[in-house]
């Protein structure tokens, strides 16, 4: 009996470890799509920034609401995709729009920058499969 109960308790306690390692995450359709409205790719513009954010396929909606095929923007800001399975960091690389927002205006240093767009569901964690934009090259003046 010593011996069954520790077998026991691992096999009722493997499946919470399980979902513990990954984040569970949200379905977004395979056709849903994500893009610049502006800036446009290779466009020269001043230190202030305005960038629209177009999606086709989802709805928008604010960080915590949980309604399927919607999410909400995060803009990359010269820097890669972050984790796919983990919330989006925030910091001023990776920048939240979690009220639904879908435009916002940046201030940019003198010099090129990448932008990307990354959609996320209600607890900040990329869709499956991700909803990422093309990343786009802007050349400040």
């Amino acid at each position: 009996m010593r011996f069954f109960i520790p077998v026991l308790l691992a096999a009722l306690l493997s499946p919470l470890a399980a979902q513990a390692d990954g984040l569970p995450r949200s379905a977004a359709p395979a056709a849903a799509e994500v893009y610049f409205i502006a800036p446009l790719d290779g466009a020269t513009v001043g230190s202030e920034v305005l960038v629209q954010f177009g999606l086709k396929g989802m709805g928008v909606a604010p960080a915590g609401t949980a309604l399927a095929n919607t999410g909400h923007h995060h803009l990359l800001i010269d820097t890669g995709l972050p984790a796919l399975d983990q919330p989006v960091p925030a910091d001023a690389q990776h920048v939240h729009f979690g009220k639904g927002q879908t435009e916002t205006t940046i201030t940019l240093s003198p010099g090129t920058h990448t932008l990307q767009l990354l959609l996320a569901d209600q607890n900040h964690i990329p869709h499956v499969p991700a909803v990422v934009s093309k990343a786009i090259t802007i050349t400040v003046k």
